[in-house]
């Protein structure tokens, strides 16, 4: 629309719709566009205009290209509501697919790919397929678009009609706009499928690098975004994709900068020279500091994703610093990520500036923003040995200006660098005990309490300070509790005197005895058990040597690093978080259809082969892998399809019928749940719960029977941090329990969200509490199964070269002498239920081997080997995997499900 066409939003007239009505029918052009105007600026503010669906198609047949536009749009946004009457459109559509004008053919083809009705798509596949090999370059790559569009509408179609051998075969198109397309359009269809439709190949690699210095910005995106995906053959290769993509880092466009930082770095994994290495990592830095000048929510895109950059290659920008210091007029979003870098590029050579500018932002106006340059100032203390008496220092000055939020947050660091440093800098005690007066916030006091408990028997007034905060015992935070009953008992142990022998009295009693909160009561509990029954035991235990906490600037445990910067340049690397934590992706039906099919094609039956045995009853690695190589390769039948959730029940969160009478049970949607819970213990609420897969999603199976004499409800659950970080996707839906009788729910989980540290365990400790009983805490354990990924599966070749390229240290086995395998096809299916895909078999002198894949989140594989003789007792497992740690878990999931 032009400048001058405000005028079709506001009309004085009433009747609208019939008037629209007439002047679309009118014998003259003029007027009619300029009511197909007016009906497209009430569809754009809102009203309903479908009504004049019939009148504005009639208007398709026009040679005027504003007026086609127009029309298109309009059939764009009700096609939907009226399917039946679009059809009308569809002769025009065909006709204008071989108009004369390449613009209107392009036209044509790309507002049927945007009609998503599935009548219309039968229409579209043969104009689309003459516009894929149209002469003008603007029709095809429109062309390529839509074939992205119509894979997500009927991908079976798709493929039947050779819609994805086309798109291919336009990568070697000689106008790079359309090569750009193409990629975009396969790259999208891939995401879509879970089998493998595009893969690059070295001559799609050197067509690609060649479209790429020609094609428009947002075209170079799609390429480098699909080049990061490649991984090269060797060193040689990763350097010359690198030599041909550097030139993008010059760009002006900061979406291209971003994808080819994402390229290079990814390739630079492969590259042994160190001299290459750090050449790459100089011309990083130029560009890189470009993004900085950028508007301020740039800079926050670009701060974010040099966040991760850093984390992974330090040497990129540790001459930068500078450029991340802030400036008066940053917004502070802008502010906060730029002290999060400086803390990860701080170093003995350049903490002194650091500090100075970390003290001046300790001075400004913005709160939260001097809380944490203060707390920059302690993490660069922890960070850096060297430099740790100069923060300390720093931190001092601050205390002396007596702000009360400085002087808190400088205690809190404090109290980390004495964990850092013990017995290091014990002497500024003296000028922390000075500002007890002034500590109002929960973290701060209970940082001075810890700092005070610890080091009681250098503190000659100790016992003083510790009572001046007992005064205020039962009104301080759950936080400051625990630390003062800890810190008192630390001081009776060093100064076992008359004032603390009063003063642990009192702590105790108000812990035990006045007090709702279950964790300082059961804290308080041991220390009175300690130390009335054994006070030596209570000195090892409270006293004991703590571990040194080490620097915690980079966050992101490595998995996790290298997803995201496999996401460089998308939300994933702003969130920092992997996509599927906050994208959830539905499959049609159609797509849905096209997996099972695939599943189905790919199965070529079980049959059995002989390799040449080796002596002795296990293969050593070199023989097992050549046997393997010559063994059958028998893809498993598919899990069984699971039957069709009930929609509504699954929405609220719980199973339909969810409240019935004790005495007729909740029928299972499995084997029935644990109990964790008996009504014993829960006060006549039983608790069954389990962890368990469906459809390829986490719950936590949940069965609740209520053997009180009152209705339940209000539930709440929490979970403690544990190996894969499950916690709750969203509340607990769990309608009111009348006595006598039970509910069942299926909470959705996501993961990585409470991660533990420590070696990996199947623990998991869950809080349930209800508006009517205290808080039931319960311990329960997963299987690892449950966290096989459905794409798990492994061609043999894959397999092999998997096997070969781990370490023989990462192999781990184990016996398990009871266990009778007593069918093999029954032992596939039950494992292919729990996403452990059958590779191959092979004859081991007369044992029977078989191979498996399977495959945890983030990508984390597992090769397994299993050795029996069918019918008799004993099954040895052997696993290779990038993560041996997880062999205890994988061997406990493994027994169970062999023992069915």
């Amino acid at each position: 629309m032009s400048r001058n066409d405000s005028k079709y939003f506001s009309t004085t007239k009433k009747g609208e719709i019939p008037e629209l009505k007439e002047e679309l029918n009118s014998q003259y052009k003029d007027k009619r566009k300029d009511a197909v105007k007016k009906v497209i600026a009430a569809m754009t503010v809102g009203k309903d205009v479908s009504s004049l669906f019939t009148d504005v198609v009639n208007c398709m047949q026009t040679e005027n290209l504003e007026l086609k536009k127009l029309v298109y749009l309009y059939l764009i946004n009700y096609a939907k509501s009226q399917p039946d009457l679009a059809i009308l459109a569809v002769n025009t559509f065909v006709k204008d697919s071989q108009d004369p004008n390449p613009l209107i053919r392009a036209l044509a083809v790309r507002t049927m790919g945007c009609i998503r009705v599935d009548k219309i798509t039968e229409y579209l596949c043969d104009p689309l397929q003459r516009c894929l090999k149209d002469d003008d370059p603007y029709v095809r790559k429109t062309a390529a678009i839509c074939v992205a569009k119509l894979y997500d509408i009927n991908a079976e179609l798709v493929e039947d009609r050779g819609f994805l051998e086309s798109l291919k075969d336009l990568i070697s198109d000689n106008n790079p706009m359309v090569v750009a397309n193409a990629v975009a359009a396969l790259a999208e269809i891939q995401e879509n499928s879970t089998r493998p439709i595009f893969e690059i190949t070295v001559p799609t690699l050197t067509k690609l690098l060649t479209a790429l210095n020609e094609c428009t910005e947002w075209g170079q995106v799609f390429i480098l975004d699909a080049l990061s995906r490649y991984k090269a053959a060797d060193a040689r290769e990763a350097e010359n994709i690198v030599e041909r993509v550097t030139p993008r880092l010059q760009h002006a466009n900061c979406a291209v900068v971003l994808s080819a930082v994402k390229m290079i770095l990814q390739q630079m994994e492969l590259i042994t020279s160190t001299d290459v290495v750090r050449n790459l990592c100089k011309k990083m830095a130029p560009p890189l500091v470009t993004l900085l000048s950028a508007e301020p929510e740039i800079q926050y895109v670009a701060l974010r994703n040099i966040n991760l950059i850093v984390q992974r290659r330090p040497t990129i920008l540790a001459h930068e610093i500078k450029v991340f210091f802030c400036k008066y007029n940053d917004p502070i979003y802008v502010k906060m990520e730029k002290l999060e870098i400086m803390i990860k590029l701080a170093s003995d050579r350049n903490i002194d500036q650091v500090l100075l500018e970390f003290k001046e932002y300790a001075t400004e106006v913005d709160v939260d923003f001097v809380r944490k340059a203060v707390r920059a100032i302690g993490r660069c203390a922890i960070k850096l040995e060297r430099a740790a008496e100069r923060c300390i220092s720093v931190l001092l000055e601050l205390i002396k200006i007596k702000v009360n939020y400085v002087v808190q947050e400088a205690i809190i660091v404090i109290k980390d660098i004495f964990r850092r440093y013990p017995n290091t800098y014990e002497s500024i005690i003296a000028t922390l005990c000075e500002n007890l007066d002034t500590l109002d916030e929960p973290e701060a006091k209970a940082s001075m309490i810890w700092i005070i408990g610890e080091y009681a028997e250098r503190i000659d007034n100790a016992d003083e300070l510790l009572e001046s905060f007992l005064e205020s015992f039962p009104e301080e935070p759950a936080q400051v509790q625990l630390q003062l009953l800890t810190a008192t008992v630390k001081l009776f142990l060093k100064k076992p005197t008359e004032g603390p022998q009063q003063m642990i009295q009192v702590v105790l009693n108000n812990a035990t005895v006045e007090t709702d909160n279950p964790d300082l009561r059961d804290r308080a509990y041991i220390y009175w058990r300690l130390l009335s029954t054994d006070p030596e035991a209570a000195k090892d235990v409270v006293l004991a040597e703590k571990p040194v906490i080490t620097d915690d600037s980079n966050q992101l445990e490595p998995s996790l690093l290298d997803e995201l910067l496999a996401n460089i340049a998308t939300l994933s690397s702003v969130y920092h978080k992997p996509p599927e934590a906050f994208v959830t992706r539905v499959l049609s039906s159609a797509q849905r259809t096209e997996e099972e099919d695939y599943a189905e094609g790919s199965e070529t039956g079980y049959s059995e082969s002989s390799a040449n045995p080796a002596n002795g009853v296990a293969s050593p690695p070199a023989a097992r892998q050549s046997a393997l190589a010559s063994a059958t390769a028998a893809p498993a039948t598919p899990p069984p399809v699971a039957p069709v959730p009930d929609l509504l029940g699954d929405l609220i969160g719980m199973d339909n019928n969810s409240i019935v009478p004790l005495d007729q049970p909740a029928t299972p949607t499995g084997p029935p749940l644990p109990i964790l819970v008996p009504a014993s213990t829960g006060q006549g609420l039983q608790i069954s719960a389990q962890v368990v897969r469906r459809d390829g999603q986490i719950f936590y199976s949940l069965l609740f029977e209520n053997s009180t004499q009152v209705p339940l409800d209000g539930f709440m659950i929490q979970f403690n941090k544990n190996t894969f970080g499950l916690a709750a996707a969203g509340p607990l839906q769990v309608p009111q329990i009348q006595p006598g009788t039970s509910a069942r729910t299926l909470l959705p989980m996501v993961m990585f969200q409470n991660l533990s540290q420590g070696p990996p365990s199947s623990a998991l400790q869950v809080a349930v509490k209800n508006n009517q009983q205290p808080v039931l805490y319960f311990n329960d354990k997963f299987s690892l199964h449950v966290f096989f990924s459905e794409d798990g599966r492994m061609e043999r070749s894959n397999f092999l070269e998997t096997w070969r390229s781990l370490p023989d240290s990462n192999e781990i086995s184990k016996d398990f002498p009871t266990i009778v395998l007593s069918s093999a096809e029954a032992t596939l299916d039950r494992l292919a239920a729990s996403n452990m895909f059958f590779i191959a078999k092979r004859k081991n002198a007369n044992q029977d081997v078989f191979y498996f894949s399977a495959k945890l989140p983030r990508g984390i594989p597992f090769l397994i080997e299993l050795t029996t003789v069918i019918g008799n007792p004993g099954v040895k497992c052997a696993i290779k995997t990038p993560n041996p740690e997880m062999s205890a878990l994988f061997f406990e999931a493994v027994e169970t499900l062999l023992l069915g």
